[in-house]
């Protein structure tokens, strides 16, 4: 089997509300790779911000003239891509474009063998718990509440919410009346988005280690290693890291300094599958789970999959299906506090092709 071609194509979709900081739309490169035997896999890249119409023009004028004629192994085609974008850096644009043709490789290679994609991988569970998450730090305590409770009669047992508000007993205020609406059995965590430099998350995590979060996401700025060790020595809380961390060398990193207690890789951001299967090995051996970031149409699969694996993130309202941007339902479910994936060959991913463009695409 050899490639044939790679074509790309960008999509903006706009969100049902604005996320903190006026984020209102998600930009999704998506990414063809066709097969001399006639089947097609499909990849994507994401992003909420930047980037877009660069990680488009990657696939297009860099990666997709290397691809055809070469066997559609995505290890092997991964090393060699993210060589001859090396001018382009290690992470950011290069690596989400990297991601969109690698997804597109093991839906390939998974359709081809006639497997689903978690049996190509190798299928470790059947299920793998998962938490309700959702943007609402601009949230007013009611509406906070009331998602909360909507998640709860979802079947949600586990619960992420965010903080960093400028006033630090916004945050405590809030985590309080979330934890007394969840009760003391449930799972509930924290994130505070790269929010705090290091006296504040000192004086914030003080406050709220009473409430007893299962961990803290993303305390300090991500690459800041040495400030997370120093947080360390001031609370017992754990940290998840990881939507920011980009590379397998920074997860590497990270776990060497021991300051990653749950990471948290995006397949997309560092690059797909490939490298984030890399990673989920890397942190089993630390005796780190992995809780994929986002993504979860994609990252319940490889939850299912990887050596240990914590939990899946349900976003709330950004899943793709709810966004609108799949012909039928992937075969991902979130079910009372579970997510399953039954998605026939391949990774069950089939994009609309009458999305609104990308600008300028």
């Amino acid at each position: 089997m050899r490639i044939e071609s790679a074509a790309v194509r960008g999509h903006r979709l706009p969100l049902h509300r604005s996320w903190d900081g006026g984020v209102d739309k998600n930009d999704l490169v998506v990414v063809e790779v066709a097969a001399d035997t006639g089947h097609i896999g499909t990849g994507f890249a994401w992003t909420p911000g930047a980037g877009a119409g660069a990680v488009l023009a990657l696939v297009r004028d860099d990666c997709a003239p290397a691809l055809a004629g070469r066997a559609p192994h995505p290890g092997v085609c991964w090393d060699a891509l993210r060589a001859r974008l090396s001018d382009a850096g290690p992470g950011g644009v290069s690596a989400m474009a990297l991601a969109a043709v690698d997804i597109a490789l093991w839906d390939l290679r998974a359709k081809a063998a006639g497997l689903p994609l978690v049996e190509l991988l190798g299928r470790r569970r059947e299920a793998v718990p998962a938490y309700a998450s959702g943007v609402n730090l601009d949230y007013p305590e009611d509406e906070l509440l009331d998602q909360v409770r909507r998640w709860k009669a979802a079947g949600h047992r586990a619960f992420k919410m965010k903080v960093g508000s400028a006033d630090p007993a916004r945050d405590a205020d809030r985590v309080a009346a979330v934890r007394a609406e969840v009760g003391p059995e449930a799972v509930l965590m924290v994130d505070a988005n790269q929010r705090w430099d290091l006296p504040s998350a000192v004086r914030a995590l003080g406050e709220l280690e009473r409430f007893a979060p299962a961990f803290v996401e993303e305390p300090l700025p991500a690459e800041d290693l040495s400030a997370h060790a120093r947080l360390r020595a001031h609370t017992a809380l754990p940290f998840a890291m990881g939507e920011n961390l980009r590379t397998e060398r920074a997860f590497a990193e990270a776990l060497g300094a021991g300051v990653c207690d749950v990471a948290q890789p995006n397949a997309v951001r560092v690059g797909g599958i490939t490298p984030f299967l890399r990673i989920a090995r890397a942190a089993a051996e630390a005796s780190v789970p992995v809780a994929p970031h986002l993504l979860p149409e994609l990252s319940a699969q490889l939850a299912l999959c990887v050596p240990r694996a914590a939990m899946v993130e349900d976003i709330d309202r950004a899943w793709l299906e709810d966004l609108g941007a799949l012909e039928h339902p992937s075969g991902v479910r979130v079910s009372g506090g579970e997510a399953t994936a039954d998605t026939g060959p391949g990774h069950g991913l089939a994009f609309r092709k009458d999305l609104p463009p990308l600008p300028g695409s």
